[in-house]
C-alpha cells in the first residue's frame, strides 16, 4: 500500500499542476479571399485591445494606395530591398502576389511575442498554408462573406483593378475558398458590420487562451 506521505506527495503535484496553467501569446492568422475585410477586422481587433495585440506589418514590392501608409498598412520597399531580405533570411515566408511580392518579418514576430502579445498575421490564403506548416501551433481564421457575389461585389467597389485584373482577382478567391477545411476556424464578416466578425475572433482568442498544455509559439 502506499503510504500516507506519498499519498500527500502525489496530491501536492496534483494541486500545482492544477493551478499552474500557463499560457502563452498566439500567433494569430487572419486570412480569406482578396477583399474579404481583412485589414478592417485585424485594425478593430487592435482598437478594441490595444494593448493585447501586435499587428505585424507585411513587406511588399508594391506602390503603396492612396490611403496607405507605410510602416502602418505595410512596409513598402523595393524589388532590391525585398531581395536582401530573402538574402539575409528576415522573412517567414514570401510569395508573388498579382505579380508583387509580399513577406512577413521574422523579427516583428519574434518581438511581439517576447513582450506577451498575441501577434496577427493578415495574410493571403497561400501565405497561410506556409505559416502553418512552419509553425504549427499557430491559429487559423479564415474570414469570407455570406456568398460570392457578396465578395465580388465588394472586389468591385473597390475599383482598384483593371477588367482583367478584376477578373484574376474574382478567379483567384473562387479557387481560395476551395481551401477553407485547411483553417482551424471560419468566420463569416458580414457586409456594413466587421464588429460581428470581430466579436467572433475575439471568442476564438479567448478560447485559445483557455487550451490544457498550450505550447509557445517558435520560430
Amino acid at each position: 500500500m502506499m503510504s500516507t506521505s506519498a499519498i500527500i506527495e502525489n496530491e501536492d503535484v496534483l494541486a500545482d499542476s492544477l493551478y499552474n496553467c500557463t499560457t502563452y501569446p498566439l500567433l494569430l492568422i487572419l486570412s480569406g479571399p482578396s477583399g474579404v475585410g481583412k485589414d478592417t477586422v485585424a485594425r478593430k481587433l487592435i482598437e478594441r485591445r490595444p494593448n493585447s495585440f501586435y499587428f505585424v506589418v507585411t513587406a511588399t514590392t508594391r506602390p503603396p494606395r492612396p490611403d496607405e501608409v507605410h510602416g502602418i498598412d505595410y512596409m513598402f520597399v523595393s524589388n532590391d530591398e525585398f531581395a536582401r531580405m530573402i538574402e539575409t533570411n528576415e522573412l517567414l515566408e514570401y510569395a508573388i502576389v498579382y505579380n508583387d511580392y509580399k513577406g512577413i518579418p521574422k523579427q516583428q514576430i519574434r518581438d511581439a511575442l517576447a513582450s506577451g502579445r498575441d501577434v496577427i498575421l493578415r495574410v493571403d490564403v497561400q501565405g497561410a498554408h506556409t505559416v502553418r506548416r512552419l509553425v504549427p501551433n499557430s491559429v487559423s481564421v479564415f474570414l469570407t462573406t455570406r456568398t460570392e457575389e457578396g465578395l465580388v461585389n465588394r472586389l468591385q467597389r473597390r475599383k482598384q483593378d483593371t477588367a482583367e485584373g478584376m477578373a484574376l482577382r474574382t478567379a483567384t478567391a473562387r479557387q481560395e475558398m476551395k481551401r477553407l477545411q485547411e483553417f482551424d476556424y471560419c468566420v463569416v464578416n458580414p457586409e456594413g458590420h466587421p464588429e460581428v466578425a470581430v466579436d467572433r475572433v475575439l471568442s476564438i482568442i479567448d478560447a485559445e487562451h483557455c487550451r490544457v498544455n498550450q505550447e509557445p509559439v517558435e520560430l
